[in-house]
């Protein structure tokens, strides 16, 4: 079990979830653009309740 479980946009800390009209749409903050929760990108950033899982359960970054 390694950092590719946490790699999600949903754990990134610049994943944004905007409602609008009672739609919902998922939103980096830092590409500037729509994404889904379980995409990957290479700029993962992990929110810092993430790290702190990922440290306790022993996992590098």
């Amino acid at each position: 079990m390694g950092k590719e479980q946490y790699h999600y946009c949903a754990t990134c800390k610049h994943f944004r979830v905007l409602k609008n009209n009672g739609n919902i749409h998922y939103f980096c903050s830092r590409l500037k653009y729509e994404t889904k929760p379980n995409y990957q990108f290479n700029c993962w950033d992990p929110k810092e309740a993430v790290v702190k899982i990922m440290q306790k359960r022993g996992v590098e970054l």
